[in-house]
């Protein structure tokens, strides 16, 4: 019997020694390339060789709660030239008499599918958001020009992407502010004979500049009376120099694109500084600008004339210290 018992025993040690010495499969490890999309990763499938986007190319958006019952203003640095809503379930819109505000709601309440927006503002930057929907939103008001960068590499943020706009050609506007603010800061009279003067208001053109296909007007209102000056509208119009009097078809209006720290009213004993930005452009040698600041119900209006010769004259934009 013990005979057999250790049989059994000897049996049992070979086949748990055969066990230790059979190799165990090893686990396969798929590993995936930093730049190709992952094929559980990838959604649709591409044809040819595709690079993945990469982290650092995405603007992050900021997160925002919407409800059905109030309304969510958000206010930008600048004008709003593009809004696009990512689902129905949102509705937005400029406040009204206001440029750079927006308000927007839920159209549904209780949506649970998150939806987004995006906004491009005048002073070409983009925004983005990521909307859910809530009983009662945390931030109701919501200020965004903290976001926006002066300039500098340090102080850039990464939700604000420079957007070239129509009107301003191959000239980024984020530029053409830095450009015009920077005139306004420096403040120098590079011109002394163009201007006009009459019941104690006199209007100067200061600075004439030139950068990328675009012209900048330095203008100047000093008002040396007791009486504030209302401004009511600024005109640009080539006209013949000829005409005596002129007409609505022998003048063409020329609009500025931009303009920077905009006068509307001059207190008495005070003056103010405009930067208006306008395209290109050059005149004949029988035709001139005049430049007319009107005054609000009253009388005081001014003019100017700039000749061709002037223009050509223009400050290269490169010679000054952009800041």
């Amino acid at each position: 019997m013990k005979r057999v018992f250790l049989a059994i025993a000897l049996t049992l040690g070979v086949m748990g020694a055969n066990a230790q010495n059979v190799e165990q499969p090893e686990t396969e490890v798929v590993t995936f390339q930093a730049d190709t999309y992952p094929q559980e990763m990838s959604g649709d499938d591409y044809n040819g060789l595709t690079k993945k986007l990469t982290f650092d190319r995405m603007i992050p958006p900021y997160g925002m709660e919407v409800t059905y019952d109030k309304t969510v203003h958000v206010i930008f640095p600048s004008a709003v030239r593009y809004v696009d809503l990512g689902s129905p379930n949102l509705i937005a819109g400029k406040a009204d008499g206001a440029e750079n505000v927006i308000r927007v709601k839920a159209t549904v309440k209780n949506f649970r599918t998150e939806t987004n927006f995006s906004v491009i503002t005048e002073s070409g930057s983009f925004y983005t958001f990521n909307v859910k929907y809530a009983d009662e939103p945390l931030l109701l008001n919501i200020e965004m020009k903290d976001f926006i960068h002066d300039g500098s590499t340090v102080n850039r943020p990464n939700n604000a992407l420079d957007i070239y706009l129509q009107e301003l050609g191959s000239e980024s506007p984020k530029l053409v502010h830095l450009i015009m603010k920077s005139i306004h800061k420096n403040n120098k009279r590079e011109i002394k004979h163009i201007g006009a003067k009459s019941f104690g208001i006199q209007y100067l053109l200061r600075g004439m500049y030139t950068h990328n296909g675009l012209l900048y007007f330095h203008t100047q209102i000093k008002n040396s009376s007791n009486v504030p000056f209302d401004v009511d509208f600024i005109t640009f119009k080539i006209v013949d120099k000829k005409v005596a009097k002129r007409t609505a078809i022998q003048e063409q209006v020329i609009f500025p694109l931009r303009a920077y720290n905009y006068a509307t009213r001059v207190a008495g004993h005070k003056d103010e500084r405009t930067v208006f930005t306008m395209e290109k452009f050059t005149i004949p040698e029988d035709k001139q600008v005049v430049v007319e600041l009107h005054e609000k119900s009253g009388g005081r209006h001014q003019s100017f004339v700039i000749e061709n010769e002037d223009i050509v004259r223009a400050r290269v934009i490169n010679e000054l210290k952009v800041k």
